[in-house]
């Protein structure tokens, strides 16, 4: 790997030749380097053995392997994201790109909805706010896609949730707000993002069901209710029980509830059977009173740091296949 010129833009890969996870990670490496090329991207694709660069990888804070990075404008952004063509390419495309985008017509609001489950978007003239939106994008660009905009090419439709940022209300800062908010309110939860959402100061909130109460919930307004505790919890199911397994050193039987505590390993279990709404009101309810005792656990493969209020929760669905 040769970085020539400063404007380069470079995708960059840290192997080590004994690490396993580095040599499965390479046909995937080979498709992303072919997929960009192809696209006419400016982006670079290399790779750089750590244990023979140890001054580079140093210089770039290297600790794991494989360890995945861009650098653009001799800012350096780490990917945490899964290690998949498609992430590597959502990546590559999101930080290389424009730090806010613009959207000039209603077609390229549409267009832009359409490709992104969750997105940012400042409408409005410079102020300091547009600032403060401008210094988050800087920093979360690694996560989400930040956008600007008119109020002439908005174009929304009745099934979208739209969140507006208040700083009078329980918003807290812009950056911890967008930190929070850029997850979707109910899905399927891996360990990438649930070590993502531990770093976002909320709770996680862990969904294991029975099928009778699976059945309740798609047929009630579950996404209301999410949001009804967005502030407090994060939303989403697992599909299995190996993960909840270790954190409790027993078997979890399936599907059940479970809230993790991801500040301190810890997890809370409803203690009766969840069969209605006014039950998981109360349970969740619990947790945040403290009427709900907390359980202590292990998380098997990494330790997850304390959020703004000392507490990270999940909600969390674990299902049978």
């Amino acid at each position: 790997m040769d970085i020539k010129e400063p404007d380069d833009i470079w995708l960059i890969k840290f192997y080590a030749p004994w690490c396993t996870f580095c040599k499965q990670l390479d046909p995937v490496w080979h498709d992303v380097a072919s997929e960009l090329k192809s696209l006419g991207s400016l982006v670079n694709v290399g790779k750089a053995d750590a244990t023979a660069h140890s001054g580079l990888a140093k210089e770039f804070k290297v600790r794991g392997y494989p360890a995945i990075l861009m650098l653009k404008n001799d800012v350096k952004y780490n990917y945490m994201g899964p290690r998949t063509k498609d992430g590597f390419l959502d990546f590559a495309d999101r930080v290389a790109g424009p730090l806010v985008r613009a959207l000039t017509s209603p077609q390229l609001f549409q267009h832009a909805m359409s490709r992104h489950d969750v997105l940012f978007l400042y409408i409005g003239a410079s102020s300091t706010l547009k600032g403060e939106y401008m210094s988050a994008a800087e920093e979360l660009i690694v996560h989400t896609y930040f956008f600007s905009a008119t109020r002439d090419v908005l174009v929304t439709r009745e099934e979208q949730n739209v969140f507006v940022f208040s700083a009078e209300e329980r918003d807290g800062e812009l950056k911890a707000w967008i930190n929070r908010e850029r997850f979707l309110t109910y899905f399927k939860i891996d360990s990438y993002t649930l070590y993502a959402m531990g770093e976002t100061g909320t709770h996680t909130h862990t969904h294991t069901h029975t099928h009778i109460i699976h059945q309740y919930w798609e047929n009630s307004p579950l996404e209301g209710f999410c949001l009804l505790f967005s502030r407090d919890f994060h939303f989403g199911y697992m599909e299995g029980n190996a993960y909840v397994n270790g954190l409790v050193m027993g078997e979890v039987t399936m599907p059940a509830l479970i809230v993790l505590n991801l500040s301190n390993d810890g997890y809370f279990l409803p203690l009766g059977v969840v069969e209605t709404e006014r039950h998981l009101l109360d349970f969740l309810d619990g947790v945040l009173n403290s009427s709900v005792l907390q359980n202590s656990g292990t998380f098997q493969t990494w330790k997850l740091s304390t959020g703004i209020n000392g507490n990270i929760w999940e909600f969390m669905g674990i299902y049978g296949t």
